[in-house]
């Protein structure tokens, strides 16, 4: 019930407000429109006062020019010009008065004197023009009462109209519509303050009275609310709110009353259930402290993780490095192989930038969510592309690297440059544990399917005759961060991420690598990728 009065009465105030806006808004209107009238006014005497001013420059000068006086005719055609000019604008204001006044009373015999004028100024400017282009020195013996009343007659006449007068009651006609529509204007502001005072006055009473009203309205069942919330506040649960009527305030009391109750009801199962709650956090914040240790020995082993990541940057940069020392070396070279050295550099740059990618992604524990752009891709690029980064190492430890490619292509569906990294870290495996003096082959072939002369997939061999792996150790080197004890000792550094990493490309591509490791032979590194059909179908190429 409540409610509903304040709802009114705000609603009542709301809609003289509004009502006060439009009426305003519609004063603005017509305000605005008086205004742009008058200016029009002022507009249009301005261009008839231009006018009267130019044909008297121009008469002046025809005079100059009878009597031989140095008259310009670039100052003729200026006039001429102005005078056109000021006409076309008359127009315009004419034509833009005219919509302004449009269903205006009274206003159609004011048009029709300003188009009358207009029209013989229309006329009067072109027979001036042709006269005034004739125009020429008096000849000797010529009256000069005689030829200063043609021009008289010229400029004060046409058709039988007196100019001087059709200018003179034009300006005056245009003056007097300008003083009526600025006190037109003026008297509207005078009546838009009234009404906005009057409305402002209004609405002020009408917001004081009702404000008056609903404070005395309200004083009682807040005052009664206030000293409630207070007494539960102090925790006085037992404490009742008076309830007086069935208004909103009532409801509201009656509520806090029953929120009371429920109150001291809750209280009495909180000491119970805070005994509980003591014993399962006291449980709680045993095993936190047992995932806290946890989390701190898996710290302690990602800082050693991220200390040893410099190991994967070697293999790239050396290559960088070793490529521009090779291409440095010696006597100066065509520019031609400079460029291909430039763009071996930029290739492996590339690759640095994966590595780095891929060593913050195993960083959290991420490494199967490699991002791949998958594209059918003849394999035996990215092994070229492997191949001369490989070779730069090579060359800095004295191993030499023999390669056999097959002259077909051989289509995949995988990542380019994935690939070339995988390819890369196989190579780079098998130089760093080779002895100096020893000898790398690759070899890619195709592998048949068991009792099918179709290949279906490519095997790619690495081949070295380095250090080997123990047979113990041979089932843990694809371990994240895992070195065999013969490694360490062939190279204090690295991390052990290598294999790992390569691991995950080949699984990433549907392919997997195997290790083999003959005591005293050297390592055998074995990846298999499967074979891109003409008949894969077209879902599984845009994947």
């Amino acid at each position: 019930m409540f409610r509903r009065r304040l709802t009114i009465a705000l609603a009542l105030l709301a809609a003289a407000a509004v009502l006060e806006g439009v009426v305003a808004l519609w004063a603005l209107g017509v305000a605005d429109r008086q205004v742009q009238r008058g200016r029009v006014h002022s507009d249009i005497q301005l261009g008839f006062v231009e006018m009267s001013a130019s044909k008297q420059r121009l008469r002046a000068w025809v005079s100059q020019r009878q009597m031989d006086a140095g008259a310009d005719i670039a100052e003729r055609d200026r006039l001429q010009a102005d005078m056109r000019g000021t006409l076309q604008r008359l127009k315009d204001l004419a034509q833009r008065a005219q919509v302004l006044d449009e269903g205006r009373d009274g206003s159609q015999v004011e048009h029709l004197q300003r188009q009358d004028a207009l029209k013989v100024l229309t006329v009067t400017l072109q027979d001036l023009q042709e006269a005034v282009n004739r125009a020429g020195p008096l000849m000797p013996g010529t009256d000069g009462r005689a030829a200063w009343a043609a021009v008289s007659a010229l400029f004060e006449v046409s058709h039988g109209r007196d100019l001087r007068t059709l200018l003179r009651e034009s300006i005056e006609r245009e003056s007097a519509a300008m003083a009526r529509e600025r006190a037109a204007a003026d008297a509207t502001l005078r009546w838009m303050r009234a009404l906005w005072l009057g409305a402002a006055a209004t609405l002020a009473l009408g917001a004081l009275l009702l404000g008056a009203y609903f404070t005395r309205a309200l004083r009682q069942p807040l005052d009664r609310l206030s000293r409630g919330a207070a007494a539960l506040q102090r925790g006085e649960l037992q404490h009742r709110i008076h309830v007086q009527g069935a208004d909103e305030f009532a409801a509201v009391a009656t509520s806090v009353n029953s929120m009371a109750a429920e109150l001291q009801q809750h209280r009495e199962r909180e000491a119970r259930a805070r005994h509980d709650l003591e014993a399962l956090v006291h449980a709680r914040t045993a095993e936190l402290q047992a995932a806290l240790e946890t989390l701190q020995q898996v710290d302690a082993r990602r800082r050693q993780l991220f200390a040893d990541i410099s190991h994967e940057l070697r293999t790239p940069t050396t290559a960088i490095r070793g490529e521009a020392e090779v291409t440095l070396r010696g006597a100066d070279k065509p520019l031609a192989d400079y460029k291909t050295a430039l763009q071996r550099i930029v290739g492996t740059s590339r690759e640095l930038a994966l590595v780095i990618d891929d060593l913050l992604t195993m960083a959290r524990s991420d490494i199967d969510a490699l991002a791949l752009h998958r594209a059918p891709t003849d394999l035996r690029q990215p092994v070229a592309e492997a191949l001369s980064q490989a070779r730069a190492l090579a060359y800095e430890r004295d191993v030499r690297i023999d390669a056999q490619l097959p002259h077909e292509p051989a289509p995949v569906l995988g990542d380019a440059t994935r690939l070339r990294q995988l390819v890369a870290l196989l190579l780079d495996n098998a130089v760093r544990y080779s002895r100096s003096g020893g000898v790398v082959r690759l070899t890619l072939q195709p592998q048949p399917a068991d009792g099918d002369d179709e290949p279906d997939q490519w095997r790619l061999e690495v081949v070295d005759h380095g250090i080997g792996i123990a047979p113990a150790e041979i089932h843990r080197v694809f371990e994240r961060n895992f070195r065999g004890e013969a490694a360490r000792r062939h190279r204090a550094d690295g991390t052990g991420l290598g294999l790992s990493i390569g691991a995950a490309l080949a699984r990433a591509h549907g392919g997997q690598i195997t290790l083999q490791s003959p005591p005293g032979r050297g390592t055998t590194a074995c990846l298999r990728l499967p074979v891109l059909s003409l008949h894969t179908p077209q879902r599984e190429l845009t994947e």
